[in-house]
């Protein structure tokens, strides 16, 4: 019986980690502004499907095809409601009522429900009690950074709060459902999976909001609903499923541990914010955490594996 392999994470799987954390931290901002005018199941659409129509010209470029097995695009349709139908509707429905640091915190739950679920289901990625402890400084780092005035948040509605801890509950099993996709290059179970999501969001969108009756959303509105179409979905899902191949689910949803981080310093070069101290010490809180997660110092995973290189 061999021992379970946790895999590690290289240098270029960090980079990618950091660049995710960029695109899917931007989604919260161009959600925010979006919402103002267009309803969550019509940017959940836009997003989707905008991506899906990219995605499908740089398949079709690439010259790599779609699989046509009715087992396969089953795949891409439960993947999709785990991933992109229902936690996109979620996060978006609660950004209606709270604001984007309580959501991107309430988000950080991701991985230790990925953990979990990995542990349970899998037989590579146990969950190791360093691990656990990583995960939760990583939470702790989050919920610090963002300081005391996201605490008085969570005094907001409840019911949208919820909504977004059970779109992180259903990205758990999104990251380890992902895996199955095997023998498929990123781009193609990309584009299958925001394909398979947007014939699922078309229906909902034009029953539940009727969006041919809405006004013409402002230039803001549609700039934002084209950023998160283009680097938020189809940028970032293409660079997802190529790093859950190589480092697995529980690595994969550290990325939500730098969304906050990664907006806060997106604001420090582009907007001339400052470093605060509440957020310099979240940084550090979260920067532990993925110390400890990564598993190079976790006695009870091996080093000698595949996966142990800088390339």
């Amino acid at each position: 019986m061999t021992t379970p392999q946790t895999p590690l994470m290289s240098a270029s799987d960090w980079a990618i980690l950091l660049l995710l954390s960029f695109l899917w931290g931007g989604s919260f901002l161009f959600a925010k502004i979006a919402v103002a005018e267009v309803p969550p199941f019509t940017i959940v659409f836009i997003r989707v499907a905008g991506a899906a129509l990219i995605l499908a010209v740089v398949v079709k470029l690439l010259g790599l095809g779609m699989p046509r097995e009715r087992e396969v695009w089953a795949r891409f349709f439960t993947l999709a409601l785990l991933s992109n139908v229902i936690p996109f509707s979620l996060i978006v429905y609660g950004q209606t009522q709270i604001g984007a640091g309580l959501a991107s915190i309430l988000n950080a739950t991701t991985p230790l429900f990925t953990l979990i679920v990995a542990h349970l289901v899998t037989q590579d990625e146990k969950l190791t009690p360093l691990r656990l402890a990583g995960v939760m400084a990583g939470f702790a780092g989050v919920a610090v950074m963002l300081g005391p005035s996201a605490a008085t948040g969570l005094s907001g509605p409840l019911l949208a709060q919820l909504a977004v801890l059970l779109a992180a509950f259903s990205y758990g099993w999104a990251g380890w459902y992902g895996r199955r996709l095997t023998g498929l290059h990123p781009l193609q179970a990309a584009l299958g999976q925001v394909t398979a999501s947007s014939v699922v969001m078309l229906p909902l969108a034009a029953l539940a909001e009727q969006p041919w009756n809405l006004p013409m959303p402002s230039a803001a509105a549609l700039g934002a609903l084209a950023g998160i179409a283009i680097f938020s979905t189809a940028l970032a899902y293409g660079l997802y499923f190529r790093l859950l191949a190589r480092v697995g689910a529980g690595n994969a949803s550290l990325v939500t541990f730098l969304i906050p981080p990664s907006a806060l310093l997106m604001g420090i070069l582009f907007l001339d914010e400052r470093l605060t101290l509440w957020q310099g010490a979240g940084m550090l809180g979260i920067g532990a955490g993925l110390v400890l997660v990564d598993g190079r110092f976790d006695p009870q995973i091996p080093l000698n594996l595949p996966f142990c290189n800088t390339a």
